[in-house]
């Protein structure tokens, strides 16, 4: 049975301080306060900190407003990240006063790789592991189909990841990709995470999201990761409780996106 107070605690004393310290190349943070800033990303600035930031009140105000003028001096959306179980209890409302967006609410959802590496097979699908450029093409491509929206910085960025970092893994029909995720190792911690998956509506309800967990649980025990983690959204989460995660929090992003002027 895993404990929910342990997994909770090793994933903020982990993985909160692997965010701004395993990052790709380009890509640097910068300290503010209590609060770390990452510049450098395709999409954007990253703001994050640690459980309790230990500020308030007009303090905690100009801090926020120094991230959000820090991106838009650079022309850059800026996504701060939350977590259901933070202090102070009012960053929220003041992210939200200083003119950030809340986006969708996810559930922080972590399991045993080993008891999630078991085999799992989809008729007519093949899932392996990529690292051609021209399927990272081909990945972004069938992302823009399910999300329909332009992706080619992901082909940039699954590109220039760190291989030994970053698995990429597909899911084919007939040789058409037709979902797509990656399992992201966490130096110096107990943990990877499962990243970026998507798969075309078409080929949803058949098993190859399952799949694709067991096949990047398989990959992590056998580089000596003890537990996966995910940001789950409110379509993911039934699946991988089912499959033996735990809830230990919420995470939000807060996002600023700065006028044209």
């Amino acid at each position: 049975m895993l404990d929910t107070t342990a997994l909770r605690t090793a994933y903020d004393e982990q993985l909160r301080l692997a965010e701004t310290r395993n990052l790709p190349p380009g890509v640097h943070a910068e300290p503010d306060g209590p609060v770390v800033r990452v510049v450098g990303l395709a999409r954007g600035g990253f703001v994050t900190g640690p459980t309790d930031l230990g500020v308030d009140g007009d303090t905690l105000d100009a801090l926020i407003a120094r991230q959000r003028d820090y991106f838009a001096a650079r022309g850059e959306d800026v996504e701060w990240k939350t977590r259901g179980h933070d202090l102070p209890a009012d960053l929220p409302d003041r992210l939200v006063a200083a003119g950030f967006e809340a986006e969708t609410e996810e559930a922080v959802v972590i399991g045993a790789a080993a008891d999630l590496a078991t085999r799992v097979t989809v008729p007519g699908i093949v899932v392996r592991e990529v690292d051609d450029d021209a399927d990272m093409h081909r990945i972004a491509a069938m992302q823009e189909a399910v999300w329909r929206d332009g992706r080619n910085w992901l082909a940039d960025e699954l590109i220039r990841r760190d291989r030994s970092r970053t698995v990429v893994v597909v899911a084919e029909a007939d040789g058409e990709i037709v979902s797509s995720s990656r399992l992201e190792l966490v130096p110096g911690t107990d943990f990877a995470g499962l990243w970026g998956g998507a798969t075309l509506e078409r080929w949803r309800g058949r098993g190859i999201y399952r799949a694709l967990v067991a096949y990047r649980a398989a990959v992590a025990v056998a580089r000596g990761v003890k537990y996966l983690q995910v940001d789950a959204s409110p379509d993911s989460r039934p699946i991988l409780l089912r499959l033996g995660f735990v809830a230990v929090t919420t995470t939000t992003p807060y996002v600023y996106q700065p006028r044209p002027t």
